[in-house]
């Protein structure tokens, strides 16, 4: 089949080259003429373990192609995605007008029968913009043609997206047309060979099924944070705790990590979007605006907790940071817990050394301000030179077993505060280190 997709950002990207994998002819477009440019260079502008290979593959073989021309784009095909940016407003809202004036750029060009799939996260009843958008334009240029809207989320996990698109869950579409209907079981077949994985709903319950699913995760994880506050004045390990319920079936262990606060483009945005639709639509949500409370709290515990394992003092300590991305497997710093701790502690006086195998680069554009401050090291070990302690916030495959003794040698207050839970308090105390975790028994 041929397929446009409007906008190369992580979603447009992973969703252009694994459609183009399967033996679609896919044309991805972006108004970005610059990212255009490096992506026909053999440029992948984000980190996604295997995209690179995937989009290699596809352009080598003529199935995948990018372009910023949207006549090209229209003549391409008859199935749009589209899939650009919807960037929190000032209110907390999702902003759809990107969304919005790449429906008007299709309807300003279609002249034949089209199906148009809203990829990006929305807010519910998007989908109902998208077609007045493009029936205004088409009317505007006495065109009648039949144009279905259907919304089709997205469910990927940065740094496992393209797994999570080639080998999906389920495959969420929102629409009530026949021939919509239709198009999607073809075009996702090859995703569908060993059982259906096609759920079809309504476009008001599609789109609404993925800030349910975002905000879901998002609650089990303040959660756990919160019982992990409750742990440390009680005594209990939460990471023992947490073993203990995740036996439930009902209950299961997933997203059951107590830790720094999540972060990204996804969950702290979604959550905003759906408290943004709540008051919108004078309907209480208590329990969302407790999951986000407690997230901005969370993710300034670390450096609380450092102050206190400093004696009260930052200033004119240097702290070490391992890890920058809001998760490991991606160079996104989004709404990252690593963020806030490194300006909670200069903001105290302190400086930062720090490390990240993928955010070096983002990183620094984040904490563009206060750059003098921090600086970003080549190496985790470097990241230590000279450092009172070390903070560990992301969860990289690198960081699971370091070396705890030389740590100890090398940090000169001897304070490992493991912002993730990685290790064994007793082992890093054998070592001569302080240990300080999230919601366990502090090892002397």
């Amino acid at each position: 089949m041929k397929v446009t997709v409007i906008g190369t950002g992580y979603v447009g990207l992973v969703t252009g080259a694994c459609l183009a994998d399967v033996g679609n002819s896919v044309l991805c477009i972006d108004i970005d003429h610059a990212k255009v440019a490096r992506l026909n260079a053999g440029e992948i502008p984000i980190h996604e373990p295997g995209l690179d290979e995937v989009v290699a593959r596809n352009r080598a073989a003529d199935r995948l192609q990018f372009s910023s021309d949207y006549d090209a784009a229209v003549a391409h095909s008859d199935i749009f995605f589209i899939a650009v940016g919807t960037p929190t407003d000032e209110d907390g809202s999702a902003d759809v007008r990107h969304v919005e004036g790449a429906a008007r750029e299709l309807g300003r060009r279609l002249t034949r029968k089209a199906l148009v799939v809203v990829k990006s996260t929305v807010p519910v009843g998007t989908h109902v913009l998208v077609a007045h958008a493009i029936e205004e334009e088409l009317a505007h240029r006495g065109q009648s043609v039949k144009v279905a809207v259907a919304s089709n989320p997205e469910f990927l996990k940065e740094g496992a997206a393209v797994a999570d698109f080639m080998h999906p869950d389920r495959i969420v579409v929102g629409t009530e047309d026949p021939d919509a209907i239709a198009t999607f079981t073809t075009l996702y077949a090859p995703f569908n060979r060993n059982h259906n994985r096609l759920i079809i709903l309504d476009p008001h319950s599609s789109e609404l099924a993925k800030y349910a699913a975002n905000a879901m995760l998002a609650t089990r994880i303040s959660f756990m944070n919160e019982l992990a506050r409750l742990a440390e004045k009680l005594g209990a390990d939460i990471e023992k705790v947490r073993d203990a319920i995740g036996a439930d079936p009902r209950i299961g262990s997933s997203f059951l990590y107590a830790g720094a606060g999540y972060g990204g483009s996804c969950f702290p945005k979604d959550v905003r979007a759906l408290l943004a639709m709540a008051r919108e639509n004078v309907v209480s949500a208590r329990l969302l605006s407790a999951v986000h409370e407690v997230n901005e709290e969370q993710k300034h515990v670390l450096a609380t907790k450092l102050r206190d394992a400093l004696e009260g003092e930052l200033r004119g300590r240097v702290i070490a940071v391992w890890g920058l991305a809001f998760k490991a497997n991606t160079d996104d710093v989004r709404e990252a817990s690593s963020v806030v701790l490194i300006r909670d502690v200069v903001a105290a006086g302190a400086t930062v050394r720090a490390y990240d195998p993928q955010a070096r680069e983002t990183a620094r554009h984040a904490l563009a301000e206060i750059e003098r401050k921090v600086t970003i090291c080549d190496t985790a070990a470097a990241a230590c030179d000279g450092a009172d302690a070390l903070v560990v916030v992301t969860e990289w495959l690198e960081f699971r077993s370091p070396d705890f003794a030389a740590l100890a040698a090398r940090l000169r207050a001897r304070v490992l505060v493991d912002g993730r839970n990685l290790y064994d308090p007793r082992a890093v105390a054998a070592a001569g280190l302080r240990y300080v975790g999230i919601g366990r028994s502090q090892a002397a």
